[in-house]
C-alpha cells in the first residue's frame, strides 16, 4: 500500500472514531509509521486531508450504486428502487468507518469545513440524482409510477434514504432490516400506480 493510501486509510479510522476536532495529524503520521511533517509531501494541511478523505467517501458510494444499477440492469422499475434502498443501507451497515465519517461530517460539520463539505456532499447527490431520476422517468412513462414531478419523487426517495440512515444506528441489525423492508414497502405504495 502507498503511502498516501495508507495516510487516508488511517485519517478515514480516526476522523470517523474522534471527528475532525478530535484528530490531529500527528495522530495520523504515528498510526502511519512516518513523522508529521512527511504528511505535508501529500497533503496541505488537515483540511486538505479530510476533505479528501470526505470526497474519497461519498465516491465510494455513488461508485457502489453504479455497481449495483449495473448488476441489475434488467430488472423492473421497483426492484431498482428497493435495490438501490437497500444497497445503501447494506452499504453502511457494513462500511462503519465510512458512515460514521458521513454522520459526523454532515450531523456536525466542523465550523470552517461545514460549507466545502455541503459543496462535496451535494456534488454527489448530483452524480446519485443523475443515475436514479432516469429510473423514475421511465417508472412514469411505462405507467408504473405516478405522474409526480420527478424532483419531488427524488426527494422524498432521498427523505426515505436519510431516514433509514440514522434509522441503523439505533436498531440491531435484524430489527433495522425489517424496518427497512416496512419503509420500502409503503413508499412503493405511495408513488405506484394502483391497479
Amino acid at each position: 500500500m502507498s503511502t498516501v493510501s495508507e495516510i487516508k486509510k488511517i485519517a478515514l479510522a480516526l476522523f470517523s472514531k474522534k471527528g475532525y476536532d478530535g484528530t490531529s495529524l500527528a495522530e495520523i503520521a504515528a498510526g502511519v509509521g512516518i513523522k508529521k511533517p512527511s504528511l505535508y509531501a501529500h497533503f496541505n494541511g488537515k483540511e486538505d486531508l479530510f476533505l479528501t478523505v470526505f470526497r474519497e467517501t461519498l465516491d465510494r458510494y455513488v461508485q457502489m450504486i453504479r455497481q449495483t444499477l449495473q448488476q441489475i440492469r434488467d430488472a423492473s422499475v421497483e426492484v431498482k428502487l428497493r435495490e438501490i434502498l437497500y444497497s445503501h443501507c447494506r452499504y453502511y451497515m457494513t462500511h462503519s468507518e465510512d458512515s460514521a465519517l458521513l454522520k459526523r461530517a454532515m450531523l456536525f460539520p466542523p465550523n470552517d469545513l461545514a460549507s466545502a463539505l455541503q459543496d462535496e456532499f451535494l456534488a454527489s447527490e448530483e452524480a446519485l440524482t443523475a443515475l436514479i431520476a432516469d429510473l423514475f422517468r421511465d417508472g412514469i412513462a411505462s405507467g408504473v409510477i405516478r405522474g409526480e414531478a420527478v424532483e419531488d419523487l427524488m426527494a422524498s426517495y432521498y427523505c426515505l434514504i436519510d431516514g433509514l440512515f440514522v434509522q441503523m444506528f439505533y436498531y440491531k441489525k435484524e430489527d433495522f432490516e425489517s424496518k427497512m423492508q416496512s419503509a420500502w414497502k409503503i413508499f412503493w405504495k405511495g408513488i405506484a400506480v394502483r391497479r
